[in-house]
């Protein structure tokens, strides 16, 4: 079993109550402080899960420049009061970062939810997303 020490955890809440905030702001309407508020402490939750130095190397490999570009520069944006063009920034960011780890996810919701149906395509997508 994993053992996650009390830091990671405080990072855990972090990140739980930036998505919170992310959601809430985009909920009032695109509020640039509360989405600000959640980048903020998304980022810094982030930082305390994995630490200071996997995030850097994270967030700043070769192939994953151009989504941390567009990530770091849709918050930039969020923060000089353009909410709408810096979550569009920021979600195009979003998904070229994580994109290889989207098929690791649908796997685990396909085994997760055991309904022929959505197991059908979720490996459908799965597999699609792992070629690109």
């Amino acid at each position: 079993m994993l053992e996650i020490t009390d830091l990671q955890k405080i990072g855990v809440g972090l990140v739980g109550f930036g998505m919170f905030f992310l959601l809430f702001g985009i909920l009032l309407y695109m509020d640039s402080v509360l989405l600000a508020f959640g980048n903020i402490l998304f980022l810094c939750g982030l930082a305390v899960i994995i630490g200071l130095r996997r995030t850097f190397g994270f967030f700043f490999q070769k192939e994953k420049l151009k989504g941390t570009s567009f990530f770091l520069g849709g918050i930039i944006i969020v923060l000089l009061r353009w909410p709408l063009l810096g979550m569009l920034l920021e979600t195009y960011g979003f998904i070229n970062l994580f994109r290889s780890f989207f098929p690791i996810a649908f796997g685990f919701l396909g085994s997760l939810v055991n309904v022929s149906f959505l197991n059908k395509l979720f490996q459908k997508f799965g597999d699609a997303s792992s070629a690109v």
